[in-house]
């Protein structure tokens, strides 16, 4: 079942990308080693890590200077996924809701701020 959003992620700064744990299965970690003709043992090693017990391995992050970290696959420049046609599958699904944490965060500075500017949604972050 497709679910209509209410937000247009092309206008995202890669909010959901700064996810602490973002979980890969042994599929993903597969299609990125495909993706980047590697062994799937090297690519574990080189782009997973132990994560914790809902999570068993999930993606590296790398600095960022909106968030702290991201995914280490992200464009820091025009914030968009580097390996899109081999990323894993959480991220093909997302968001499974209407409206995600990005989203929310916007309206409630908007509605804190009475000001429907104060977080713009028109940027297109280097897109």
């Amino acid at each position: 079942m497709t679910i209509k959003t209410q937000y247009d992620c092309l206008k995202c700064p890669a909010y959901c990308c700064s996810y602490e744990h973002i979980p890969v299965t042994g599929g993903d970690i597969k299609r990125l080693a495909k993706h980047f003709d590697l062994p799937a043992d090297e690519a574990k090693k080189k782009f997973t890590k132990k994560g914790d017990e809902e999570n068993p391995r999930v993606l590296r992050h790398k600095a960022d200077e909106h968030f702290g970290t991201i995914c280490r696959f992200i464009d820091t420049e025009t914030r968009g996924c580097t390996v899109y046609e081999a990323r894993p599958e959480i991220c093909r699904d997302f968001p499974n809701r209407k409206r995600c944490g990005y989203y929310e965060f916007l309206l409630h500075e908007r509605e804190t701020q009475e000001d429907e500017e104060w977080v713009s949604t028109t940027g297109n972050y280097g897109r």
